[in-house]
């Protein structure tokens, strides 16, 4: 499969922003180890603080991805458009977070952008993106397979 992973804001910091929430481990440092553990996968990524940018990924993922690994950070909760976008692609999306949104402020448990995923997984530290690539995988997998 070749899979596009898309972190929005502040998720460059990755490491160094409040190690207690997201761990102390840098992303690129995971994402070596990600490619490494998915050797049957082309793993892309791209990482943006402007919105627009994000949408702009999106857009040009479709067709070209079989899916789409989404942190959207913060704009998970505040980006009608971003959730507009994932609507607009055929590629599927995932939406991952690395912490468990629902344990934590009131205004990071409303997604604007899960009604239009695929799935949405939460709370598994940086494994979040790894069990959405398996999530991606599993789903390219029973489409393939002839119902009876």
């Amino acid at each position: 499969m070749h899979i596009l992973i898309l972190n929005g804001p502040n998720l460059n910091l990755i490491g160094r922003r409040e190690p207690s929430i997201y761990g102390n481990r840098s992303f690129e440092d995971y994402l070596k180890e990600l490619r490494r553990h998915c050797p049957d996968n082309t793993i892309g990524y791209f990482q943006s603080n402007v919105e627009g940018e994000l949408i702009n990924s999106l857009h040009e993922a479709d067709g070209h991805y079989d899916g789409v690994v989404l942190n959207a950070g913060g704009y998970t909760h505040t980006s009608v458009a971003i959730g507009d976008a994932i609507g607009a692609i055929q590629t599927p999306v995932i939406e991952v977070h690395i912490s468990r949104v629902s344990s934590r402020e009131p205004f990071r448990q409303l997604s604007h952008i899960s009604a239009n995923c695929a799935g949405s997984i939460s709370g598994f530290g940086l494994d979040s993106y790894r069990l959405a690539i398996e999530a991606l995988k599993l789903r390219s997998e029973n489409r393939r397979t002839p119902r009876k």
